[in-house]
């Protein structure tokens, strides 16, 4: 991940597979079909991460049963160890890498054990700061998310994880709101996360459909995350904000495209544009018929297509000249025909 790489597409299924493992085979078939580098679970232990009486956030109230606690409802979202190492073989299987979200020490033990080749720090855990320490000194890159957090946050999370002599950190703006509206999501806060930290930055969306991944992919993003499904009517908190198959399909090939658009940033001809150039440029062109031995005069010259011959910008070392032969009319001027 970072400069000079692909834009890395994690297709998102978070807790989409509602419990079901045959379920999440499948998202991971969907992730994998669709280009996409990695797909993405969330590894936590329900009764060590929420206690109780914890209410639900209004979108996941919105979209399961109301009168179901959020430990209720994340006790039936939790897939087990075994689980995971099923997930993690079949993810190789199907040629796309594996990671998950890590909401405890436990967890992350768990999916380093599983052999993860990195680790993702969800927002919410953004200020655990004892959390990322330990995760960090696994000797593995972080992708941190963002969301919720200020600049000084995401200060104090990076200098966690620097502490214990983790550099390999790549930073994801996020807004934690499911969908998040256009208007709230400030895509040029990747640039301000990129100039402080010094560090890849890339962008995890929760807006509706693939515009503003897409926009974050053409602003440089090095990572765009998405949540995916197999159809946005499933129950569940996150269908709703998530891309279907043939949707997740068009967007990793959008991104693909955004970010080949990018270039390097030099202004300069491209080769493609040559022979565009050579017909629709302008030349100097004789006015009127010229006779051998008149100096040249503004008056005696236009500006005509096509573009090979001497540009505009030659007029005035022309100006002042004498011809040497008979030049008719709409002919285009060259060097030689002058003294």
């Amino acid at each position: 991940m970072g400069n000079g790489q692909p834009c890395y597409v994690i297709a998102e299924v978070g807790v989409n597979h509602n419990g079901d493992l045959d379920l999440a085979r499948q998202l991971i078939q969907v992730a994998a079909a669709a280009g996409a580098d990695a797909v993405k679970f969330q590894t936590f232990q329900a009764d060590r991460l929420i206690t109780a009486r914890a209410p639900k956030a209004d979108y996941q109230a919105a979209r399961t049963d109301a009168s179901e606690s959020q430990l209720e409802m994340l006790r039936r979202l939790e897939l087990s160890i075994e689980a995971h190492r099923l997930l993690v073989e079949y993810a190789d299987k199907c040629r796309i890498t594996f990671l998950s979200s890590v909401f405890s020490e436990e967890s992350a033990d768990v999916l380093d054990e599983l052999g993860v080749v990195a680790f993702k720090i969800p927002s919410g855990e953004l200020t655990n700061l004892p959390l990322i320490a330990h995760v960090a000194r696994k000797g593995k890159p972080l992708i941190v998310s963002t969301g919720m957090a200020n600049l000084d946050e995401v200060r104090d999370a990076v200098a966690a994880a620097n502490g214990v002599g983790n550099n390999a950190i790549v930073l994801l703006h996020c807004v934690s709101n499911y969908p998040t509206e256009p208007g709230d999501v400030n895509l040029r806060a990747m640039a301000t996360l990129e100039r402080e930290f010094f560090c890849p930055v890339g962008y995890s969306d929760h807006t509706l459909g693939t515009t503003i991944a897409i926009a974050a992919a053409a602003l440089g993003a090095c990572v765009i995350e998405k949540h995916c499904t197999l159809s946005r009517s499933l129950p569940g908190p996150d269908h709703l904000a998530s891309l279907e198959p043939d949707e997740l399909t068009r967007l990793v090939a959008d991104v693909r495209i955004a970010q080949r658009a990018l270039g390097d940033g030099k202004k300069k001809i491209v080769q493609s544009e040559v022979a565009v150039a050579r017909v629709v440029r302008k030349s100097l062109v004789a006015a009127r018929d010229i006779e051998r031995g008149h100096v040249l005069h503004s008056a005696d010259v236009v500006f005509k297509r096509p573009g090979f011959g001497l540009p505009p910008t030659a007029l005035e070392q022309l100006i002042g000249r004498v011809a040497t032969r008979f030049i008719p009319s709409d002919a285009l001027l060259e060097e030689e025909m002058f003294d």
